[in-house]
């Protein structure tokens, strides 16, 4: 499917460099909207070197983009990003709750995003003089589906996910048990190895994140962060949100955000009890801060480590210093702009 829809916007644009740059980047925030991001940077990262190396221009600047683009993506919908659906079970919000809040923040910074990276890698966008020949060897898009029902039968499944989760009241948890069936009932034969194909680990990670955090929070522990930061806020509620969004962003590039996130969202409930301000509001900011904040080194989110790792194994070799360079620029864009945008429409 990825490979597939590539391949056609591709087409669309006629391989032109700056134009498939700018497709791709938009590509990446829609589909980690309802996707993985790791799964999204996974197949577009592949995807993005072998039209570099068809079309002869230097895949890099496209894969950081696209890696930030996902991240900011997935911070649109509850569904999107880990640390949304924490904070989303965590807090009874709902699918269309989320992307009216964060969705609306998110699509405002893509724009400046964009604008941002054609900036930044102005230089590397220029398409090859040889491009209408090269654009003639270019495979069909037809030709990456390798088998039609499964295809036909999986873009159901996905579509009817995505409305399901627009049109109802359903958990996230239960709408993704509910497809996750279906899904195993179409595969047939191949639901078996699907089932061995889960991460487990994670699962277990996640059960043993959610005990030590409510040993924290029974404790009082969290209780003494959140007075902490109501006592630094003095009660200011833009005060803290900036608090909560700089931290976040900055915790976050550093160490993986889905702990950091189930860590706060006591916090802020806590917060919001002890302060008398609005629990969402605050709850917006951490999300805004967790999901972005992932984006400003190679290491602060999956996917980061993902796009980069594709990259190496090709040949394209990303640094700590090579990313950051238009990362940590990027980041803090998106962080001030989330912050405006909170402080204008809630404080």
């Amino acid at each position: 499917f990825f490979r597939w829809l590539c391949m056609l916007l591709a087409k669309a644009v006629h391989y032109r460099t700056r134009a498939l740059f700018i497709t791709f980047m938009i590509m990446s925030f829609g589909l980690a909207m309802f996707i993985d991001s790791i799964t999204v940077i996974l197949f577009l990262a592949a995807v993005s070197i072998e039209l570099a190396k068809l079309l002869k221009f230097n895949p890099v600047p496209m894969i950081l983009s696209e890696i930030f683009c996902a991240n900011l993506g997935g911070s649109a919908t509850m569904c999107g990003d880990p640390p949304n659906i924490i904070i989303g079970t965590s807090l009874n919000f709902s699918f269309s709750t989320f992307i009216t809040h964060t969705g609306l923040i998110a699509v405002i910074s893509l724009v400046f995003i964009v604008v941002y990276f054609l900036i930044a890698y102005r230089k590397e966008l220029e398409s090859s003089p040889d491009i209408d020949k090269l654009a003639e060897s270019m495979p069909s898009p037809a030709e990456t589906i390798t088998n039609r029902r499964d295809f036909a039968l999986s873009c159901v499944i996905f579509m009817c996910a995505v409305v399901t989760h627009a049109l109802t009241g359903l958990t996230v948890a239960f709408i993704g048990l509910v497809i996750a069936i279906f899904s195993l009932i179409v595969s047939g034969r191949k639901a078996l190895h699907m089932l061995k194909s889960i991460d487990y680990k994670t699962i277990l990670f996640f059960l043993g994140l959610f005990i030590v955090v409510s040993g924290l929070e029974q404790t009082g522990i969290l209780e003494i962060i959140a007075a902490f930061i109501g006592r630094v806020s003095k009660g200011n509620l833009k005060l803290m949100v900036a608090i909560i969004i700089i931290i976040s962003a900055f915790a976050s590039a550093l160490i993986d955000n889905i702990p950091f996130a189930a860590t706060m969202v006591p916090v802020i409930k806590s917060l919001a009890a002890t302060q008398g301000v609005d629990l969402s509001v605050l709850a917006w900011a951490l999300s805004m801060g967790t999901d972005v904040g992932g984006s400003a080194t190679p290491i602060g989110a999956s996917a980061n480590v993902v796009g980069t790792s594709v990259a190496a194994k090709n040949g394209y070799m990303i640094g700590w210093g090579k990313y950051c360079r238009t990362a940590v620029p990027a980041t803090i864009i998106v962080v001030l702009i989330s912050m405006l945008c909170i402080f204008v429409r809630y404080c």
